[in-house]
């Protein structure tokens, strides 16, 4: 572990009450805790709007499984990109629709672009990218 600095801040009473509320139902143990991961995120998310920034990425695709040839260009794309997927997962939703993962990791520009070709297939109906740093 890193050596610690003691810092003070100021808050108005009613923002520091609420704030308290929120990380106690989260289950933080202490301020400190929940003031660094508050600026972790912070930092993720000023590192990932850099498109060369290093980043691990989640795809989640909801699609129909019937459509043609759907998940062969799925594969496929992820077969030409190696260096960035990770792993996907397959989860069977009900009769029509399927649920795929992807985890990607590289420069944010380049997990971009894969995930526009993956949510951009014909018979993907929703999809979502998250990004975070690699440090």
């Amino acid at each position: 572990m890193s050596q610690l600095e003691r810092i003070g801040i100021s808050l108005e009473k009613d923002l520091l009450s609420g704030f308290d509320k929120l990380i106690k139902k989260q289950g933080y143990q202490n301020r400190s805790q929940a003031f660094c991961d508050l600026i972790r995120q912070q930092i993720s998310r000023e590192k990932i709007k850099k498109p060369k920034a290093k980043a691990i990425a989640s795809v989640c695709l909801v699609y129909d499984h019937h459509a043609t040839k759907l998940l062969q260009k799925l594969t496929h794309l992820q077969h030409t990109h190696l260096l960035q997927t990770v792993c996907s997962t397959h989860v069977h939703l009900d009769k029509n629709d399927c649920l795929e993962v992807i985890v990607l990791k590289g420069q944010v520009s380049q997990i971009h672009k894969l995930a526009e070709h993956l949510l951009s297939q014909k018979g993907v109906k929703i999809g979502k990218v998250s990004l975070v740093t690699a440090h």
